[in-house]
């Protein structure tokens, strides 16, 4: 870390007392929204200001609504039980929406504070139909596939331009033979977002930068393909850091980093000076239509959506389970580093499509099975 910015991260650990708690690898409950607003980053409301089209106020409000709306969730899948069809957040209406098979639930979700959408496919065999896609052989041409609430089916990504390619029919048909299925065509595929060696205030691998995802006891979370277990790890000033000790891509895209050598970790997401540095409080997943803020060290930091959770992403390199769809805008440099919502960690960096100038769509793993993978413990303020 720059000496620079050492005073600062002091004093944003000091306001909120002495010593750091540590979090288990399941997820904390979000504050209620009462202390959410009192903890709330200027810095986050400005970004979402800027990067979702928010008043300050507007922002704020939309923070609150997405931490009542995981409650409700939570509650709602009781509810539901083996009905549940899946639930996402509607930021116009600043409440959660959750579908089900059963009609005769809907009363019970409404005042649990739900809005409800009756569906014809429960969750559970969306997510079967997925499984058994995860189980072909997807070609070049086929970008990603997730479990969609929101149309109720598995929707398939394909690259417009290979449409018409005989391995790309080939697999829409399997597709649609394992399950309700809806094909998408989108403009591009995804891809990682390591880089060559640039400036910037990255970790590197050998010639590849990437960034740092979240602090962990003993070290941090970041992106898999990154590098492989056992790789040394340099700071922004070439210092050692520490080693990768564990590592997996493709399948997965995540990985932990040891931390030494006179390097330490704290509770925070950089600002990069575009917001303030912000503090992590826990790891709550937020719901699809959250919010939620990325920072990277090539474009550093930038908000936007999320859109789907459990997609799977056929990267070059292979494809890649249980990824979390975003509008975020991401680039080269920018894998392994920070998904946040308000205060709570989401993932980190694996890939995407596009850029922070014209725009495009980046995926995170999410922290949570990060931590449970290799039994870490968040650090938390």
């Amino acid at each position: 870390m720059r000496r620079t910015r050492l005073r600062g991260l002091a004093a944003l650990l000091a306001a909120v007392g002495a010593g750091v708690a540590a979090l288990t690898p399941t997820a904390q409950a979000a504050p209620a929204p009462d202390a959410a607003d009192r903890t709330m980053s200027r810095g986050l409301v400005q970004a979402m200001q800027r990067d979702l089209g928010l008043t300050e106020r507007q922002a704020r409000l939309r923070l609150a609504a997405e931490r009542r709306a995981a409650g409700v969730e939570r509650e709602a899948r009781g509810i539901a039980g083996r009905s549940y069809a899946g639930s996402w957040f509607d930021a116009r209406a600043g409440r959660l929406t959750v579908a089900t098979t059963d009609s005769a639930r809907a009363k019970a979700l409404r005042a649990a504070g739900a809005d409800v959408r009756v569906v014809r496919y429960t969750a559970a065999r969306l997510d079967a139909a997925k499984k058994r896609i995860d189980a072909l052989r997807a070609p070049r041409g086929v970008a990603a596939w997730r479990v969609d609430p929101r149309v109720n089916r598995v929707v398939v990504d394909v690259v417009a331009s290979h449409r018409s390619d005989n391995d790309v029919k080939a697999f829409v048909a399997a597709a649609r033979h394992a399950g309700p299925v809806q094909v998408r065509p989108v403009d591009a595929a995804p891809r990682t977002f390591a880089a060559g060696t640039v400036g910037g205030d990255p970790y590197y691998t050998g010639n590849v930068r990437c960034s740092i995802g979240f602090s962990v006891q003993g070290g941090f979370v970041t992106a898999g393909h990154c590098a492989q277990p056992g790789a040394a790890v340099n700071g922004w000033d070439g210092t050692f850091v520490g080693t990768f000790q564990g590592s997996s891509f493709p399948d997965n895209d995540y990985a932990w980093v040891s931390v030494g050598s006179g390097w330490w970790t704290v509770p925070v997401v950089l600002g990069w000076g575009t917001v303030p540095d912000q503090l992590v409080r826990g790891s709550a997943e937020a719901p699809v239509g959250a919010s939620v803020c990325r920072s990277g060290s090539t474009t550093h930091w930038h908000c936007g959506t999320i859109l789907a959770r459990n997609e799977t992403v056929n990267y070059s390199q292979g494809a890649v389970h249980e990824l979390t769809k975003t509008n975020v805008c991401a680039e080269p440099g920018d894998s392994g580093g920070s998904f946040i919502s308000g205060d709570q960690a989401q993932g980190v960096t694996s890939g995407g499509w596009g850029n922070c100038s014209s725009g495009g769509e980046t995926w995170f793993q999410p922290v949570n099975e990060i931590l449970n993978r290799y039994g870490l413990r968040l650090h938390t303020a």
